[in-house]
């Protein structure tokens, strides 16, 4: 059927209650986008339509607004909504009764209940039954919308499923709001046109950034807060390994010297924990209900985050652990309570709302561009004029330039283009990546593919702050005043207002680090010309030997590394041991001598 009717009429019998919760699902004034998304489908009026917007943006209330013109001009009879996971085919359900459009989300066989528009069900469900979706598309003219389509791609049974079931739809819209895959699995019914390059790339028709949706005020300004620190390990061999995170090493060595900085055992986590938790105060001044989330790798790391925070906060924060219907639940509580802080492994990083985040904690290992935009996306969803998101990151190189890139809008890239045997295939290593990010949570989290090594002890040093494009600040102790001039930035702020004020807060870091006496600045924080004169052998040669030191007298004293480490600097004064300086590091080897001697 072909119309050219204006978008208008789609808000004539939406439910008056429609825009009671309209912040985290469907509102009943479509913003510019969707109303100009709405408007392109109108005229065209494709078979497939697919549109990129970026988390936060609203795509749930375009697809809605379009399937509800569409049952409503006889367009379409049902209406099918395939979601990524148990929790988000619930929420379409609620989101789609809010308009009047009721979707059966618990739907496994048989014909649909005739209260029923239509239902709700995973690529999961779709997989293990594609010939029954494929049955009722031939039955009724079907609106499929795919949601979050990339997960089309995970595995060649999904995708030749979701080929085979709504084949015979009448109208499909795919949606997606990250990056799209980086491997070469072709998504179904999506387009791809091939370049110049000759590669071929999906062709999106209505595409919203995040560029575009942050100007518009759409989504939040996000505030990147990145820590360092140095970091001890044994390896396999038995060989202790100390980095710095940020320093150049070797793909082996920067993924230990991640998981060390990850350990709950540690100091790293605490202190990063215990900034987020006072970033939280702060943004909570202003926005009395905002919450955290810390984003885990596996369940014993979750656990372990929660009993931090508790310590850390005085409260239990909500954990959440796989994707099952007490999980959603805790979820929606979570929503619709005041309790600060959220822990939950991957299933929250992407399609979950919950509006009043603002703080975010990235403590898992998972470094490729879609998992990243995915987890970012759960902080950016704009309530009110002004606010702002915070998330806490490890200093590693690829996280910063997800950071930096944020703005950047991608293609799904169907061939990988042509290059010389000799040079590396630079997609080779996110396309492993990707399955780690896109595993399904039964599956293995892949962890023993990872080299085996024991983390001894971290410390965490305040980075910089990374605000649309640039950087902030300069390294400073957790605790100090200079990194609660970051951590106390406002909540509530205009964009403009915030990069002035980072601004200001840098400058006065600057003025006061110089300040300083040498022997209280750290390394860093000293200009060129007050540096003393020591070759990077030397250093490391004083770092080694306090690091034996340390590793006797804990054998002796049967005290952890990390308190050792930790008594020194209290009793020596300074910065962690990868930021101290040659007289900082003698002395500690001085008293640390002291200690043991007394001990015989």
């Amino acid at each position: 059927m072909t119309t050219t009717a204006s978008p208008s009429p789609h808000s004539s019998h939406l439910s008056p209650a429609f825009p009671g919760r309209a912040p985290w699902g469907t509102a009943s004034k479509l913003r510019a986008w969707q109303q100009a998304a709405m408007e392109s489908y109108l005229q065209a009026q494709p078979r497939d339509f697919l549109a990129v917007a970026t988390p936060g943006a609203g795509k749930t209330t375009f697809a809605l607004t379009l399937a509800s013109w569409l049952l409503h001009h006889h367009v379409v009879q049902q209406v099918t909504v395939v979601a990524p996971t148990e929790h988000l085919k619930t929420q379409w359900a609620d989101a789609a009764a809010r308009i009047g459009i009721r979707l059966d989300p618990e739907y496994s066989a048989g014909p649909v209940g005739r209260d029923y528009h239509g239902v709700a069900v995973t690529y999961a469900g779709i997989g293990v039954r594609p010939m029954l979706h494929r049955n009722r598309c031939e039955q009724r003219k079907t609106l499929v919308i795919l949601d979050e389509i990339h997960h089309a791609g995970d595995s060649r049974s999904w995708g030749e499923a979701c080929l085979e079931a709504f084949e015979p739809a009448t109208r499909r819209l795919a949606l997606t709001g990250t990056p799209f895959r980086s491997d070469t699995n072709p998504i179904p019914f999506v387009t791809y046109a091939e370049g110049t390059d000759g590669v071929r790339r999906s062709v999106a028709d209505y595409t919203y950034g995040y560029g575009n949706a942050l100007a518009d005020g759409v989504v939040r300004p996000v505030i990147f807060l990145s820590y360092s620190g140095s970091m001890r390990w044994r390896t396999k061999a038995g060989d202790e390994v100390a980095a710095r995170l940020g320093e150049p090493m070797t793909k082996d060595a920067t993924s230990q010297a991640w998981r060390t900085a990850l350990d709950p055992k540690g100091e790293w986590m605490p202190a990063v924990l215990g900034a987020a938790d006072r970033r939280l105060d702060e943004v909570r001044r202003s926005v009395p209900d905002a919450g955290g989330l810390v984003i885990a790798t596996d369940q014993d790391s979750a656990r372990a985050y929660a009993k931090l925070l508790r310590g850390i906060s005085g409260t239990a924060p909500t954990v959440v652990l796989s994707d099952d219907g007490g999980a959603s639940g805790r979820i929606e509580e979570f929503r619709q309570s005041q309790d600060r802080w959220l822990v939950a492994v991957r299933m929250v990083s992407e399609g979950v709302d919950v509006p009043r985040l603002a703080v975010g904690v990235y403590a898992t290992t998972i470094s490729t561009p879609l998992f990243f935009a995915q987890a970012v996306g759960r902080f950016v969803r704009s309530r009110r004029r002004g606010e702002t998101a915070s998330v806490f990151l490890p200093t590693i190189p690829s996280l910063l330039g997800f950071a930096h890139e944020l703005e950047l809008e991608r293609d799904h890239v169907l061939d990988k283009p042509k290059r010389g045997n000799e040079e590396e295939d630079p997609y080779g290593p996110e396309a492993d990546l990707l399955k780690e990010a896109e595993r399904e949570q039964d599956e293995p989290d892949g962890e023993q593919d990872q080299l085996p090594f024991e983390a001894l002890e971290s410390e965490a040093v305040f980075d910089r702050v990374m605000y649309d494009g640039a950087e902030f600040g300069m390294q400073a102790h957790p605790g100090s005043e200079e990194e609660q001039d970051y951590l106390g930035i406002p909540g509530l702020l205009e964009p403009d207002q915030v990069r002035m004020l980072l601004h200001k807060r840098q400058q006065r870091q600057i003025a006061h680090s110089r300040r300083k006496p040498d022997d209280e600045a750290d390394l860093l924080e000293l200009p060129a010309e007050r540096r003393p004169v020591l070759s990077h052998k030397e250093m490391m040669e004083l770092r080694r030997e306090l690091n034996s030191l340390v590793g006797a007298y804990a054998h002796q004293s049967g005290k952890p590394h990390g308190v050792i480490h930790t008594e020194l600097r209290r009793a020596c004064g300074g910065p962690p041991t990868a930021e101290a300086t040659a007289g900082q590091l003698r002395q500690r080897v001085a008293k640390v001598k002291e200690w043991a001697t007394r001990m015989r």
